[in-house]
């Protein structure tokens, strides 16, 4: 199997890590995969995750929430009603942060459609990028909608975008460097970027530890603290403007963690622990079991 083998952080160029712990891929394989860390920085990734030509297979699931329309069973059903809640709440944010009602949005790893669904019917010209080609024919014959392979970011005209966003896509871009500027050309003058991905530093992070389901080793290889991810931004020409927490993601991964602990009544002890980790964000929002980081593009001189 061919390897992504990391010896120089992305980050900040150090070459020594530490091991952290090591998780096991309780999604498809049961392997097990070592977390690491910057000495430097602190940057925390998965190490020896396969290779983008064989990285397919970990997500082959009819499970895998980020790629499915499942309705099965009491907890997709909750999902898809956080989801509509959700949907209003990305779509007010994006309207404030920008200041506009309508303009052209680009979103990356668009799963099965629902968001660019939603915001082109509140009138933003729509552009969307999707790996599976599952979900872009659902996309497609649900929504109506041209989603994009992966191959078409380098195609679009730069400067050509208001808005772009990535819900919990980030974690899993094996070119982050690239990506990341690629993003910042993407953007038009004083565009925004909104990036949401998992929290390592969350209180359900430190109480699963190895357990914690939104690790999803190996297809999340890089795990972002709040302090990381304004760096990156920073080193790329974007200023943080705002940070917000994502409390419903505890349940959801609070009770996959249970499941992985193989825990008994793995919803219920998954809903208090939920609980308890959203009382623990609404002190401290780093805390949150997710977060939503919007950036501005800054000018360059």
């Amino acid at each position: 199997m061919n390897k992504l083998h990391i010896d120089t952080c992305p980050l900040c160029g150090n070459k020594r890590f530490e091991k952290v712990m090591t998780c096991t891929d309780h999604y498809a394989t049961n392997e097990p995969f070592d977390i690491c860390r910057c000495m430097s920085c602190g940057f925390l990734f998965t190490q020896d995750v396969p290779d983008e030509s064989e990285i397919g297979r970990y997500y082959e699931s009819p499970d895998y929430i980020s790629h499915t329309d499942t309705r099965k069973g009491l907890a997709n059903r909750l999902y898809h009603y956080v989801r509509q809640y959700m949907l209003r709440r990305k779509a007010h944010l994006i309207k404030r942060c920008c200041g506009l009602s309508r303009g052209r949005l680009l979103d990356i790893g668009t799963g099965t459609g629902y968001f660019p669904h939603f915001m082109s019917q509140r009138g933003w010209r729509i552009s969307a990028i999707e790996k599976s080609p599952q979900a872009r024919a659902f996309a497609r014959e649900r929504f109506g909608l041209e989603v994009d392979a992966p191959e078409a970011l380098g195609g679009y005209e730069e400067k050509s975008f208001d808005v772009v966003t990535l819900w919990h896509v980030m974690e899993h871009l094996q070119h982050l460097n690239e990506t990341w500027e690629r993003l910042y050309s993407l953007l038009d003058e004083r565009g925004i970027l909104v990036v949401a991905v998992p929290n390592p530093t969350s209180f359900d992070a430190r109480y699963y530890k190895e357990r914690w389901a939104a690790y999803d080793v190996p297809r999340h290889l890089w795990h972002f603290a709040p302090a990381v991810m304004q760096q990156f931004g920073a080193k790329h020409g974007f200023t943080l403007v705002e940070r917000h927490p994502m409390p419903f993601d505890a349940f959801y991964v609070s009770m996959l963690s249970e499941r992985y602990r193989n825990s008994s009544l793995p919803f219920v002890k998954g809903m208090f622990s939920g609980i308890e980790a959203g009382l623990a964000s609404a002190v401290k929002k780093e805390r949150s079991s997710s977060m939503i980081y919007v950036f501005q593009k800054k000018v360059k001189a």
